[in-house]
């Protein structure tokens, strides 16, 4: 088959690679001059940023991505374990590590810091926890999510739900376990990996806290990018043809089939299948134009699910300091934590107090100063449309309410800085055409939040999906994921044709 892939983001890349490793003629066109979409390391000045993903989790999705397309992940692109994973710090002076890999050293950890107690909540929760990803992961992430009655069919299904808890949010799910308000935040935390709203979001995510521990997180040496580049190279190798700065105007059809795509130039391009690694919002209202009634449904599912948070962001050019040396991720929490969910969610305005997350690789080849390091500071935003991100001056001067509130917290900044780059919402929908700069497309907020979410068969056949708006949903492990679902469809397409 010949099959154009729109978008060089992981999932198309990987959907690429592995379709024509399969014996595919794949082209794959995107619309700016880099690959990688969100997953990107940058440079300014002499020091390196992680400005998408800042660390890998589940990396068995991509060990299995390199092993099927020629060789093993560890010959061309290293990862090493982060430990501890995360520095949690709170409002009232306390803070909790969380070791890679190891429950028993994490609730060590949190008996040393909050009391036994404390760390047997934890524990309870992380076992549901692991019971939830069993029953969920094989439904709900591995495979295509077709309907609520696909899922009613299977002969678990009553089990499986009572263990899922659907009519729990997040922040209900954590409230009946975790006494200890501290642990909560943390537990809210997760429901912000897609870009959702704990108080809506359900309960089930907190399978993210179990698949971090127990599969660990991870850094690739020079950071993230060296993932995206190495995954670019292997689709190369295997013959993916790249057209960069080639952006796609149209996805064509005849009748209820895809037949190819238009680019901005004019130049058509007949295909058999067309995988699309775009916004499923552009995707079907921008690129599939007409009143299909094919898309009807489609359409008005990506109509009333909630966007998700954007980020604005901080890249700090930092001399180092030997007294003061932050873990790899430092995650200070505000007070009221609720306040970032109103603000965000309900008013559209940029948090006044948020959570700042501070990512902070000690990996020598991020810098070409041995007295630099970067600094790649993150808080949650509204997206660019709920509030306007176009005015630099505002961005500016919230920036520097942030390097405040960091400093309040006996964090040193300014008087160690050597850069600042400010990246707004306005600037991610800019750079990998992320409507309003939305992290992760469309929030996880609502029981029926999965269902919403755009399918990898789209309603036209021979139009398919993925990335972070099409199931199973944002993030690098997940990205990738639809890529594999993509690539079995399209086989399972073709096999039934012969």
């Amino acid at each position: 088959m010949k099959i154009v892939v729109i978008g060089a983001g992981m999932g198309g890349m990987t959907a690429a690679a592995r379709l024509s490793r399969g014996g595919h003629e794949v082209v794959l066109y995107e619309a700016s001059d880099q690959v990688g979409g969100k997953c990107r390391t940058e440079w300014i000045g002499k020091v390196a940023f992680d400005t998408g993903p800042s660390l890998l989790t589940l990396p068995a999705v991509y060990k299995d991505f390199f092993q099927r397309t020629g060789k093993p992940m560890g010959f061309v692109c290293p990862i090493e374990s982060v430990n501890p994973s995360f520095d949690y710090r709170f409002a009232d002076g306390s803070n909790v590590k969380f070791a890679n890999l190891s429950r028993k050293e994490t609730l060590d950890s949190i008996t040393q810091s909050f009391g036994s107690e404390s760390a047997a909540q934890w524990d309870r929760i992380m076992k549901r926890a692991e019971r939830m990803w069993d029953v969920s992961r094989g439904p709900f992430i591995e495979s295509e999510l077709k309907s609520p009655i696909s899922l009613m069919k299977r002969f678990t299904f009553l089990r499986d739900m009572k263990i899922i808890a659907p009519w729990k949010t997040l922040r209900v799910h954590a409230d009946e376990i975790l006494k200890d308000q501290r642990l909560r935040y943390i537990m809210d935390r997760y429901a912000t990996y897609s870009g959702s709203d704990p108080r809506k979001a359900p309960a089930v995510l907190s399978t993210i806290a179990f698949v971090e521990e127990s599969f660990g997180a991870w850094h690739v040496k020079g950071g993230l990018g060296q993932l995206t580049a190495t995954v670019y190279q292997r689709a190369l190798d295997v013959g993916v043809k790249f057209h960069l700065e080639s952006p796609v105007s149209a996805i064509n059809t005849a009748g209820k089939k895809v037949t190819g795509v238009t680019l901005f130039d004019g130049t058509v391009v007949e295909a058999d299948a067309v995988v699309a690694n775009a916004d499923a919002s552009l995707v079907y209202n921008k690129l599939i134009t007409g009143n299909k009634r094919e898309l009807k449904k489609a359409r008005k599912n990506i109509e009333k699910a909630d966007v998700s948070v954007a980020g604005f962001s901080l890249l700090l050019g930092m001399r180092k300091d030997p007294d003061q040396v932050l873990n790899h991720h430092t995650i200070l929490f505000p007070e009221n934590y609720d306040a970032e969910f109103d603000a965000i969610f309900s008013d559209g305005k940029p948090v006044e107090k948020p959570t700042i997350y501070i990512c902070a690789p000690q990996d020598p080849a991020m810098s070409k100063d041995e007295t630099l390091e970067g600094w790649f500071v993150l808080v949650n935003a509204p997206t660019h449309g709920q509030f306007d991100w176009s005015d630099k001056e505002f961005a500016r001067n919230y920036a520097n309410t942030i390097i405040d509130q960091i400093e309040a917290r006996g964090i040193s900044v300014r008087d160690r800085l050597e850069s600042l780059t400010v990246r707004t919402p306005a600037d991610l929908e800019a750079a990998v055409l992320a409507p309003g700069g939305a992290i992760y497309g469309t929030s996880s907020n609502g029981a029926r939040a999965a269902f919403m979410r755009a399918k990898n068969r789209s309603p036209i056949k021979g139009l398919y999906l993925v990335g972070g708006s099409a199931h199973p949903g944002g993030g690098l492990p997940l990205v990738g994921i639809s890529g594999d679902l993509v690539t079995e469809a399209i086989g399972y397409e073709k096999n039934a044709r012969h």
